[in-house]
């Protein structure tokens, strides 16, 4: 009987993973399509070949689905904190000057590549216009502060603010773009990338 249960309940849990896939496929084309505000829920289960009752036994509109899945993007981003935060002023002027790549930003490209099609139909003109500056608070403010002394992080002025600020939406920039342009560069050049726009100085030249 244990077996037999386990059975049903894993096929189960394969449906509702279909179902919530097909939901999130549905969900960028029409965003990608239409904009979010001009579609329904009859839409979304029309792309997604679902009937209304299996999307309403998951989410009680489309508000939710967009939140659900927006919120799982931001809960996995949490793992790239702990490098971010563990980086030490020596590593960061050993990575300047050997011009070599923050160590996890091949990895952080490589999940932004996986979400990809998600990430820039929700930043898009059809998207979500309050989850890029959720976007940024989760990936780029935390990287800008990684390079700051500790004597910025615990005791930050009014100038602070707008250096952390300033930087970290101008990063937010480079993942859109990337995202905007079919993320053509690999993961391992735009950590490449990103290392170098954060220490390129005034004047010096404008290359890897």
């Amino acid at each position: 009987m244990e077996a037999t249960s386990c059975t049903l309940s894993c096929a189960e849990d394969r449906r509702i993973t279909r179902s919530k896939q097909a939901l999130r496929n549905a969900l960028v084309e029409l965003m990608e399509e239409f904009g979010y505000e001009n579609f329904t829920v009859n839409d979304l289960c029309a792309r997604a070949d679902l009937n209304r009752g299996t999307f309403y036994n998951h989410f009680k509109d489309k508000e939710q689905l967009l939140m659900t899945l927006e919120e799982e993007i931001l809960q996995d981003l949490v793992q790239f904190r702990d490098p971010m935060e563990s980086l030490s002023i020596p590593q960061l002027l050993k990575i300047r000057s050997g011009k070599a790549s923050l160590p996890f930003l091949i990895d952080l490209f490589d999940y932004l590549r996986e979400q990809g099609s998600f990430l820039r139909a929700v930043t898009g003109p059809g998207g979500d216009i309050r989850f890029a500056p959720r976007l940024r608070d989760a990936i780029c403010t935390d990287l800008i502060q990684t390079v700051l002394h500790d004597r910025y992080r615990e005791n930050p002025t009014a100038f602070v603010n707008y250096y952390v600020a300033f930087y970290a939406s101008a990063y937010l920039g480079i993942i859109t773009r990337w995202l905007e342009t079919g993320m053509q560069e690999s993961s391992e050049e735009m950590a490449a990338i990103a290392t170098r726009l954060l220490f390129i100085n005034p004047g010096e030249p404008i290359e890897l």
